[in-house]
């Protein structure tokens, strides 16, 4: 983690405290700090900043000089429409999304998501997988979670309401690659008038929602059902990426123009 992040429950300025047992172990062990040494933290839902430390006990690091003065990065402009995962596989996901940025993500049902992951333990887990995505993306502001467990009725009367910019489904078996689309939409944007200069020119053709699916991807109907909302389907390459390369992939392209 690259920053300590704590509730507001936890501070009473210029003081704080630390009682998470991995946090604690962090500062021990991976930090290696000490009595008067400086910390990165952060108010959830606040302001990141510093404190330095008062004492260590097993259980609770005490904090004072708490200075809270630093903005969060800006959420990423997008919606990541992700079909739910396997469980080992949907904490890292959660993890490099938040940590990415991405401010809304939707976990969404799939005829290759299998009914059993729905059940999983690790769906009650998802705070702790945000919180260790924000803490290594240095951010404070939780992205929203959304569970949608029907397919066809979330597609055919919600997607639409969501797509503001434009809208893309990854689908390594159509022809049309993601930086074609990306020219293609800056060439629109030019035609309309819209005004573009250097850097924000990729910007502001970057679609608002992403449609990512799981392992083994979309099936033809499902692609067939989200393009009729909108979503073109685009390919990062021939390789077959598994889901978490293929989110990083994807979401490198809001990264490099933000």
């Amino acid at each position: 983690m690259n920053c300590i992040l704590l509730p507001a429950a936890n501070f009473s300025h210029p003081y704080a405290y630390i009682n998470t047992a991995s946090q604690i172990e962090h500062v021990n062990k991976v930090l290696g700090a000490q009595v008067g040494d400086t910390l990165k933290i952060g108010e959830l839902g606040a302001n990141l900043g510093t404190a330095i430390i008062d004492s260590i006990t097993a259980d609770k690091i005490q904090l004072s000089a708490v200075v809270l003065n630093i903005a969060p990065p800006a959420k990423l402009d997008v919606t990541v429409i992700l079909a739910l995962p396997r469980p080992k596989v949907l904490r890292r996901l959660i993890m490099d999304m938040t940590a990415l940025g991405v401010g809304h993500i939707i976990l969404i049902n799939s005829y290759r998501t299998q009914k059993s992951y729905w059940q999983s333990p690790m769906l009650a887990r998802l705070d702790e997988f945000v919180l260790e995505g924000l803490q290594q993306g240095v951010d404070i502001i939780v992205p929203t979670i959304n569970l949608k467990k029907r397919f066809k009725p979330f597609v055919e009367d919600e997607l639409a309401s969501l797509i503001t910019a434009g809208a893309i489904v990854a689908h390594p078996y159509t022809e049309l690659s993601l930086a074609a689309y990306l020219q293609q939409q800056q060439a629109a944007c030019f035609a309309a008038s819209i005004p573009l200069v250097s850097a924000n020119t990729v910007n502001k053709a970057l679609p608002t929602v992403v449609c990512i699916g799981a392992e083994g991807g979309w099936i033809d109907y499902e692609i067939e059902l989200l393009a009729k909302q909108g979503c073109q389907a685009v390919s990062i390459g021939p390789r077959i990426l598994r889901t978490e390369a293929a989110v990083n992939v994807i979401m490198g392209q809001w990264l490099l123009h933000c």
